[in-house]
């Protein structure tokens, strides 16, 4: 853990027009290498605190775009997103979803595959689907707002039963309005 601004006076990048607790901020600390976190300190007229802050900010995008959760402009975009991902888990679930004929056979082969994938892709799928929804919360209409918020309950209770295998004992299904956030004239 390194200050982008120095945590004292008299360090690399000190700024004295901090408090002591803007400079334990969130926002003054980026994760670096014990290798790299020396180097930038000793030389901090090579790594200013404009390019740390750069490196920091380009890096939160990286990540906020893999786990879906990009700031988009318009509804028409966080929809087109949205799509996506949601396709992912709808594909996965009519091909071998539990609503399927083999539920009446609990050890055929779907079974199976339907435990795989529920851990490997909707589970994460999932959550890249609520970062989305939560970073883009300003486009989504008031009468959306309850449909996300019992997705989330859905995403908890499908990950207390697939991974802490401690079912709840009434998992919320899976929100009949996901299909229609973000559509460009809500449905009334």
């Amino acid at each position: 853990m390194a200050h982008i601004f120095a945590a004292q006076d008299d360090g690399p990048r000190a700024n004295p027009e901090f408090t002591e607790e803007e400079r334990g901020t969130f926002s003054n600390l980026i994760l670096l290498c014990a290798n790299c976190h020396t180097v930038i300190d000793k030389a901090p007229e090579a790594f200013p605190d404009t390019a740390i802050i750069k490196w920091k900010s380009d890096h939160e995008a990286r990540i906020a775009a893999v786990f879906g959760s990009v700031a988009y402009e318009t509804r028409a975009d966080a929809r087109k997103a949205f799509l996506v991902l949601i396709a992912r888990t709808g594909a996965v679930h009519r091909r071998v979803g539990p609503d399927n004929e083999y539920k009446w056979s609990p050890e055929a082969d779907e079974a199976a595959e339907w435990q795989h994938h529920v851990r490997e892709t909707i589970i994460p799928t999932n959550r890249s689907v609520l970062a989305l929804l939560d970073r883009n919360r300003d486009l989504l209409l008031e009468n959306e707002m309850e449909t996300v918020e019992l997705f989330r309950q859905h995403i908890d209770g499908v990950e207390q039963r697939h991974i802490f295998n401690s079912p709840l004992p009434s998992a919320p299904m899976y929100p009949k309005g996901m299909q229609q956030l973000f559509e460009i004239e809500a449905r009334v």
